[in-house]
């Protein structure tokens, strides 16, 4: 161990750089012989060291930031997880889990992978970045979900929903700004009522042919006559449909209406063409 001289303001000035203890930033120092920069790479071999060992743990709470552009032309979602609410409240990972975001939708990367592998600052990589501060934190740091929306001729309504902890955006066919706010509406359900697809149309063939299969078990063991099984089959499929399907939901803020009905009240060609919706858990 170097017999250098540390000063709080060397220690302060490491702290300021990477987000480190006093304490941790002080021994960073003193086993680096005073060298600002070996004092980094110290601090991030421990950030490795540290991810290494707490690889196989759950990342289940954290942060979800939702972001549009300006001209609201794109989004993206992404969830920055940790392993608890004390840290998922901080004010450093909050911000950086924003700093992550603004840099994935300035990039509109295709996936997770993609996303970690941009540059960060300070020639770091967000992977690299997410490492380091973990070091600094003590647990498990992940971005385990993204996703991206582009308007393509509409635009991108973001909601963020209950301090972070779900995230949802809706690309809406029409770039009309006084649509923004049914937009928002609609993003709103989305992060209450959680469909599964878009429309009828959107559901995985799969899972239609699971409900169909269902609905006919559930029939017969009711005693049914087998004449009318697929008809009663048919039935709850589309109960399904309407209870899961965002289009066909029941709209939260007037039950009157289904989200499709509630749009065109708006516009009667108003629809929206996607969405994604990411939460924490």
């Amino acid at each position: 161990m170097s017999d250098v001289k540390i000063s709080a303001a060397d220690v302060k000035k490491l702290r300021d750089a990477t987000g480190s203890g006093m304490m941790d930033c002080k021994k960073a120092l003193t086993e680096s012989g005073g060298d600002f920069d070996g004092a980094i790479e110290y601090l991030r071999k421990k950030g490795q060291k540290m991810a290494g060992k707490r690889a196989d743990r759950e990342a289940k709470e954290g942060v979800v930031i939702a972001l549009t552009s300006d001209n609201k032309e794109k989004g993206i979602v992404v969830r920055l997880g940790c392993e608890t609410d004390f840290v998922a409240k901080n004010e450093d990972f909050v911000n950086m889990a924003k700093e992550f975001a603004n840099i994935a939708l300035e990039n509109m990367p295709a996936s997770v992978e993609d996303l970690n592998a941009l540059p960060y600052k300070d020639g770091l990589t967000i992977a690299k970045k997410i490492e380091e501060y973990t070091g600094v934190i003590g647990e498990k740091i992940e971005i385990s979900k993204y996703a991206n929306l582009e308007a393509n001729g509409g635009q991108v309504v973001p909601y963020i929903h209950m301090g972070y902890r779900a995230g949802v955006i809706v690309a809406m066919n029409k770039d009309n700004a006084d649509f923004t706010d049914a937009g928002k509406d609609v993003a709103m359900q989305v992060a209450a009522m959680r469909p599964l697809a878009l429309d009828k149309g959107n559901v995985d063939p799969s899972i239609v042919e699971k409900e169909i299969e269902i609905g006919k078990d559930i029939a017969r063991q009711e005693g049914k006559p087998e004449a009318i099984i697929e008809k009663i089959a048919m039935g709850k499929l589309n109960k399904f449909y309407k209870d899961n399907t965002l289009m066909n939901q029941q709209f939260v803020k007037d039950s009157s209406m289904t989200v499709a009905s509630y749009l065109q009240s708006k516009d009667k060609d108003l629809t929206i063409t996607n969405f994604k919706h990411i939460e924490l858990g």
